[in-house]
């Protein structure tokens, strides 16, 4: 039986554990919240579930889903007394240094790091194709201008009265990230299967003919080319939330303890 630390209770850790309960080879016996939210989510959790404020010293395999200071504050000393992490905010790895700070921690640790895929696909294709070498890495970013709301965008365009698809920022995976934080985990994740945070061109678009998020990815390089769309639905009780991000996660338990992994 595998035993699994969620970090964080949003709505990536309630599905999470509502989706692995009864599982016959992994069971998540505990969740680290903010102390100040401890007494609310082991009432949300349930009683076969332990709710603390830092990961247990026993733990074997930690699954964030929780935020990026999470990254800082509970993944980087976890992994350097050994314990086994994976990652669904993959878009705090943009901060300069932090990725060179997990992967040392990981090394002293003698354990690794795992980036998931989150909303996005196509990232193992992404990851071999790098091995041969990648001429261009694009990802684009759609959504309706109402879905730029509390952006930059709204001082760069006025989204009340566009009438056709508008480019809202062309840049690098890091700025991109730093400037849309909420767009930061599939243009990083993207960016960190390929030719890096610095040299992945992002393009975020208000488009008024969408209705949802749409990714967008363009691959060129010695292995040929790759052009990937996809629109993800959300969570139903978060639509902030991709239902994918959560799939993904649930894939990665599924694979560390089936006798097959695809």
């Amino acid at each position: 039986m595998l035993h699994v630390t969620l970090i964080g209770f949003g709505a990536i850790g309630r599905s999470l554990l509502a989706r692995t309960r009864g599982h016959a080879s992994l069971r998540i016996t505990h969740v680290v919240v903010p102390h100040a939210h401890v007494a609310q989510a082991q009432q949300a959790a349930g009683s076969d579930v332990r709710v603390t404020d830092a990961v247990p010293a026993d733990a074997r395999l930690v699954l964030e889903c929780a935020g990026h200071g999470a990254l800082t504050e509970h993944v980087l000393p976890a992994l350097a007394r050994g314990v086994e992490c994976a990652v669904v905010s993959v878009g705090a790895l943009s901060e300069p240094g932090l990725i060179e700070q997990l992967d040392d921690a990981a090394r002293r640790g003698g354990t690794r790091l795992h980036l998931l895929s989150g909303a996005i696909g196509g990232v193992d294709a992404i990851a071999a194709a790098r091995l041969a070498g990648l001429d261009d890495v694009t990802y684009t970013g759609r959504k309706p201008p109402q879905g730029w709301r509390g952006t930059p965008a709204e001082q760069q365009v006025d989204l009340d009265t566009l009438t056709e698809p508008t480019v809202i920022l062309q840049a690098t995976a890091r700025e991109a990230a730093r400037l849309y934080p909420k767009n930061a985990n599939v243009a990083a994740t993207i960016a960190l299967a390929g030719l890096g945070l610095d040299a992945t061109t992002v393009r975020l678009i208000a488009d008024p003919g969408v209705s949802e998020n749409v990714h967008e990815v363009a691959v060129r390089g010695a292995f040929g080319a790759m052009d990937l769309t996809m629109r993800g639905k959300p969570l139903p009780d978060n639509p902030k939330t991709s239902a994918l991000t959560v799939l993904s996660a649930l894939r990665f338990l599924h694979n560390q303890v089936g006798p097959t992994t695809i």
